[in-house]
């Protein structure tokens, strides 16, 4: 193997990434006083270029604004085998971002709480495995990640998640739409409840209120909505060196189990050598998967952290079933974020025990998902023939009475769902791409035969005029499962920490860490997880004559 030229400086902590995960971590550390070091394979993004790219792409898809590059492509909503290699049986179809703040530049930003139940899956119902934490022991810690990323939501409405404290913000105001779901599921003794959200209601951390821009996904023009850049520059404010464009390729392990240094590419393909007391891997749960499987050497044959075989495995998402319907009564959405309500009842229950549970997302955003926003609308009409006065009346008439649903399903961890590194196809720096096993089973599959069932149900409650299915299961953008935690080592990668089993100075972090999905969005939880483990490091500083330990 070629020699790596290291850089000058010994670290403190080295973070390999710089999404929501790695920059809680790496802004937590650095204002405790350690000397930290972020690696992200992509480039910085300037806001306001990112708005104009958007605005003139023919595609308004969430990579829209956000160009790819050559040492670090990414997936692609419109060709979902440009970088992943898919061996099936069904294509994975969630995307991420490789640039620094991750890919919470495009998320929604809804920030919903795991269930206590979520944790306990085999002891409550016999299926999939518990986690090494209960909610009550990470409850705390989701405290904290609703204030630093600015949760904005209802204290008072119960969401089957005890909380201990307020959210730092009032609701975001539910829609137009959202109120006439109000009355429609109150008839099949369904409660629409305001989604917490991380999206400023009233000025946050120097950051302003949503003036409702209803282009959520793919870039907040205004950054009401978080974003991880955000604690990227809180790290960096505190002295944390960020290494932009720069791709972690593999990790160097000492014959004791020690990691020792972490070897990255610039977009020339250079190699370069960096070196800390502690690392921690936050890149996602498919890209630090894969550079743990490419870490082999003499002292793990099989990958770094991967003596238990489950570095890679049990790739999951919230497969969504998505619905869109002609409201009879006027909808009018696009006022405001893209969702700010959803259906929590169908999330928990004895049914669990045989099929997925789900959570039902109120759509603000038209038939956008599915290819039919106000343009798309109107594409399609002029392919039919409209034109002048009759195109302009007919688009106005139609989109005030465009709905949509998307319920959220749960995955039982799956060891064949899966990604590992393709020697055979690497990209333009020699670095294999990730190739992915995919399938939904049964109790997946019967979740969504009972999305199909409830959203029908709310249709006939709401009335309309049209209504369909879009056949095939949707990607929710979750990425979740593939270096799961646990107690015990032999089935699992981390203990409840996020600390490697197999190497005591290594930390990981993200979504991957998640033994089983539930059904909410997973950043507030990966969120508290990180500032757990950053308390943890913290007192493993300490230790070395380093910081103090944090809690929450």
């Amino acid at each position: 193997m070629q020699d790596a030229t290291p850089t000058a400086e010994p670290y403190d902590v080295v973070i390999a990434g710089a999404g929501v995960a790695g920059g809680l971590i790496a802004a937590r550390l650095a204002q405790a006083g350690a000397r930290v070091a972020i690696l992200e394979s992509g480039p910085r993004v300037d806001r306001d270029e990112a708005v104009n790219l958007y605005r003139a792409a023919i595609a308004k898809t969430p990579e829209a604004p956000y160009p790819g590059t050559d040492w670090a492509p990414r997936p692609d909503t419109l060709d979902l085998d440009h970088y992943y290699v898919q061996s099936g049986p069904e294509k994975f179809k969630s995307t991420y971002e490789r640039r620094v703040g991750g890919t919470t530049w495009h998320w929604l930003g809804t920030t919903v709480r795991l269930l206590p139940s979520d944790f306990a899956m085999q002891t409550r119902y016999g299926v999939g495995v518990d986690w090494p934490i209960s909610y009550e022991e990470l409850e705390p810690w989701y405290g904290e990640a609703e204030r630093e990323l600015g949760v904005a939501g209802e204290s008072s409405r119960d969401l089957g998640s005890p909380r201990s404290g307020d959210y730092p913000m009032p609701a975001i105001p539910i829609s137009f739409g959202d109120q006439l779901w109000v009355k429609a599921a109150a008839t099949l003794g369904w409660t629409v409840e305001p989604s917490p959200q991380a999206r400023n209601s009233v000025e946050y951390q120097g950051r302003p209120a949503c003036c409702g821009n209803a282009m959520c996904i793919p870039i907040c023009p205004i950054q009401a909505k978080y974003d991880a850049s955000y604690h990227i520059q809180l790290a960096e404010d505190a002295g944390a060196r960020l290494f932009e464009n720069a791709v972690a390729y593999r990790i160097e392990v000492n014959n004791e189990g020690a990691v020792t240094a972490v070897r990255y590419k610039t977009p020339d393909g250079a190699e370069q050598t960096i070196t800390g007391s502690i690392y921690v891997g936050a890149a996602n749960a498919i890209e630090t998967a894969k550079l743990l499987l490419l870490s082999t050497s003499e002292a793990t044959p099989n990958g770094v952290a991967n003596s238990s075989d489950q570095v890679g495995r049990n790739l999951s998402d919230h497969p969504i079933q998505l619905s869109i319907a002609a409201s009879i009564e006027p909808y009018y959405p696009y006022r405001g974020p893209l969702s700010v309500a959803g259906i929590e009842q169908l999330r928990e229950g004895d049914f669990r025990r045989d099929r997925a549970a789900l959570r039902i997302e109120l759509g603000n955003d038209g038939w956008s998902w599915p290819g039919f926003d106000p343009l798309g609308v109107a594409q399609q009409l002029i392919a039919q023939g409209y034109a002048g006065e009759e195109l302009f009346q007919t688009v106005g008439a139609r989109i005030p009475h465009q709905v949509r649903l998307a319920s959220l399903t749960e995955q039982l961890p799956n060891p064949e769902n899966r990604i590992v590194p393709d020697e055979t196809n690497r990209d333009a720096i020699r670095i294999p791409r990730p190739k992915l096993s995919y399938r939904y089973d049964a109790y997946t599959s019967g979740g969504i035969q009972a999305a199909q069932q409830a959203h029908d149900a709310l249709f006939d409650a709401l009335g309309v005029s049209f209504r369909e299915h879009v056949a095939g299961v949707q990607g929710a953008g979750h990425l979740m499962g593939t270096y799961r935690m646990g107690a015990d080592p032999r089935t699992s990668v981390t203990d409840a920490d996020g600390r490697a089993h197999d190497h005591p100075n290594l930390f990981l972090a993200g979504a991957g860490l998640f033994p089983t999905t539930g059904t909410a969005n997973p950043t507030l939880t990966l969120a508290a997880l990180a500032l757990r483990t950053a308390a943890t490091i913290e007192a493993d500083l300490a230790t070395m004559g380093g910081t103090p330990a944090a809690s929450p």
